[in-house]
């Protein structure tokens, strides 16, 4: 059939926010973090108008308060976050579904559509204590698929949420080789991927080639990049994650890798609406570190989508 006639797919329209992570949350409360009202004051002065729930408990988790909150400043959410373990199987599904359910009706009564679903960790991400085998068994990874594709259903059909998996440094999906595994046995209609940079490239994945080669399963974008010298290092030293981010792995764009413009451009042949979310891991960090920051990310990603 000639196509050569036939009109382009439209560009895909990437809606940039930021996210908690980029002001140095990563826990519902913690001694080294900056406030939520901070947080949200600081964001909305940054230009941003998107933003994610980040940890359950560290923004307000009355609906109605969260609401007010936000609109007073401008600011619209794109998604909530869980961690799960759902490679352990049946035995952590009510647990799991528990917590699930608790942040998925938060995300949901904050006119979010996305919920982001990251596996557990194989070693813990402050101690470095290691958990579990870093590589599952075929058992698990089979628990693994069946039961992200019962989450993703039930939140669809409860909360009226699309379920996107983040592959993540420390977890079982990882590398190009496991975030490939989970895509193929994983229904299309029911799991989506939300692609982060920064965690793909910390454990070997080229972005570029997974959004060509998987685009169709891409649903959601974390953008950050890491520091090839640290990481480098952290290799070598095979270093938890969390001590990673403390040495710096994670960096200010576009001081890193991967190059945030041809990911960016890679997107537009998918003619989607894409949330493309600015979470650049920064825990623990100064209090007046992340807002410079964040104004610079924010105007060179406008640069990419407007130049």
């Amino acid at each position: 059939m000639d196509r050569t006639n036939e009109p382009a797919p439209p560009a895909s329209r990437l809606r940039i926010g930021s996210a908690p992570d980029s002001w140095g949350v990563w826990f519902p409360e913690d001694a080294h973090q900056v406030g939520w009202d901070r947080f949200l004051d600081e964001v909305a002065e940054a230009g941003y108008t998107w933003i994610e729930l980040g940890p359950y408990g560290y923004l307000p988790t009355d609906p109605v308060r969260l609401r007010d909150e936000t609109a007073r400043r401008g600011l619209s959410v794109s998604a909530g976050t869980v961690f799960t373990g759902l490679h352990r199987g049946e035995a952590v599904w009510e647990e799991t579904w528990a917590h699930v359910a608790k942040v998925a009706e938060l995300t949901r009564a904050a006119g979010a559509g996305y919920l982001v679903a990251i596996p557990a960790f194989w070693r813990d991400d402050k101690t470095g204590r290691v958990l579990e085998d870093r590589e599952l068994a075929p058992a698990a990874w089979r628990d693994l698929s069946r039961l992200t594709e019962r989450l993703a259903r039930r939140v669809r059909e409860e909360y009226g949420l699309r379920t996107v998996v983040h592959p993540h440094a420390d977890t079982h999906v990882d590398t190009e080789e496991h975030v490939v595994r989970l895509l193929d046995t994983t229904d299309p209609d029911l799991v989506e991927l939300c692609l982060d940079t920064g965690h793909y490239a910390y454990c070997g994945g080229d972005s570029v080639r997974l959004v060509e080669t998987y685009g169709e399963r891409l649903g959601y974008l974390h953008l950050k990049q890491v520091d090839p010298e640290v990481l480098a290092r952290v290799r070598a030293e095979d270093l938890p994650f969390g001590p990673a981010v403390a040495q710096g792995v994670m960096c200010e764009p576009p001081l890193g890798v991967p190059a945030l413009e041809p990911v960016l451009a890679a997107t537009r042949p998918l003619g989607i609406d894409l949330f493309a979310i600015v979470e650049q891991d920064m825990y623990p960090c100064p209090p007046d570190r992340p807002l410079p920051v964040a104004r610079r990310t924010r105007a060179l990603l406008e640069s990419y989508l407007n130049g």
